[in-house]
């Protein structure tokens, strides 16, 4: 029995690290990847178009393949809920997305990573705004930890870009909005958004929508100039230039799929440490082999984020603790409630069988 146990722990674990060797894969590769070819593509907000309308695609085939193996049909939303309750989700998850990529052109990867390591204080700063999150005192050593360590990092760096710092930041405010709205329409049970498959669907259609105009309005003329592009000398640059783009949709559909895959087999805490050591992992190859310079007081800086960002995601593992802790005595004092119940009209029912057996 102990060696069957331990041979199901043993598989458990190995299921976990191949898991998370699959999401650092693709989350790691699209930001590499993304950095290079944008730089040699120069147009971010119209590849994230692109992805978007790709990624919808791909989902509309998993969800008819899914409602074909089980007979039954899978959600769609009403015009007015849809509008309503997803088009805010929408428009920030794209600006969020646009934005990043956009912040490409001008900053390294570490100081990208960095950057957007902060979306936790703006997640945080909408969950109490939201009423999802209460106020604690660790929230505040959080903050701050991650902020000065934000202000280390980029202090006297010779790669800083001012430009691209400001657009990655504003995407990291974005992402802030972004998840708490998405949190909030998935936990909706009116809705019925449970499935990440059911979100990504309702979603990548209004995102596309939220960011074409910009897209338009920023790289449509040169878009239209561009030998890589509409103005491609030969069909062999144009079908480049698309399977550029395309492959970098596949990238972002499949860091999806990862991040799903790692946190339904194990949990969010676990999805959380993984991209603590994702981060470093990102930032240690960027200055090993992209060209990322880094001295003594940005490394102090990437310290002290991290270590704010390890104390977020153990004080969440607390009181997530906590909340199961609680729901379980809940559950054992409604049950101790309908036993007594129970017990109660068990000898009612065997008291009138007695006064009637009395009266027979």
């Amino acid at each position: 029995m102990r060696r069957k146990f331990g041979f199901q722990q043993l598989a458990s674990g190995v299921k976990t690290l191949a898991l998370v060797l699959f999401f650092y894969t693709f989350s790691i590769s699209l930001t590499f990847y993304n950095k290079w070819m944008i730089k040699r593509f120069h147009f971010p907000l119209s590849v994230s178009v692109v992805h978007y309308c790709m990624v919808f695609i791909i989902s509309a085939i998993l969800r008819r393949a899914w409602e074909f193996h089980k007979g039954k049909k899978r959600i769609i939303l009403s015009w007015s809920i849809y509008i309503r309750r997803v088009l805010p989700t929408a428009v920030a998850s794209a600006l969020d997305i646009g934005l990043s990529n956009w912040s490409f052109m001008f900053i390294t990867v570490s100081l990208y990573t960095m950057t957007k390591s902060t979306s936790i204080i703006f997640i945080m700063i909408c969950a109490l705004l939201f009423r999802l999150e209460k106020w604690r005192p660790s929230l505040l050593v959080i903050v701050l930890l991650i902020a000065g360590g934000l202000f280390m990092f980029t202090y006297q760096s010779t790669q800083f870009n001012a430009e691209g710092f400001l657009i990655c930041l504003t995407a990291s405010g974005l992402s802030g909005i972004r998840w708490t709205l998405t949190q909030m329409i998935m936990q909706k049970d009116s809705l019925g958004l449970h499935n990440p498959l059911d979100t990504i669907y309702h979603l990548q259609p209004l995102m596309a929508l939220a960011l074409t105009p910009l897209a338009f309005t920023i790289e449509g003329p040169s878009m239209a100039l561009s030998e890589q592009l509409f103005n491609a000398p030969s069909m062999h640059v144009a079908i480049t230039s698309a399977s550029m783009v395309f492959f970098g949709c596949f990238l972002a559909f499949m860091l999806s799929v990862s991040e799903f895959m790692l946190l339904s087999h194990t949990s969010s805490l676990t999805l959380s440490i993984s991209g603590i050591f994702k981060e470093v992992c990102t930032l240690s190859l960027a200055t090993e082999f992209g060209g990322d310079e880094m001295n003594i007081v940005n490394f102090c800086g990437l310290v002290l984020c991290l270590t704010g960002i390890a104390v977020h995601v153990v004080t969440n593992a607390s009181k997530d603790s906590e909340n199961g802790k609680e729901f379980e005595k809940i559950n054992l004092k409604k049950s101790l409630i309908n036993g007594e119940e129970a017990m109660e009209m068990l000898l009612l029912s065997h008291a009138d069988e007695e006064m009637q057996d009395e009266e027979g």
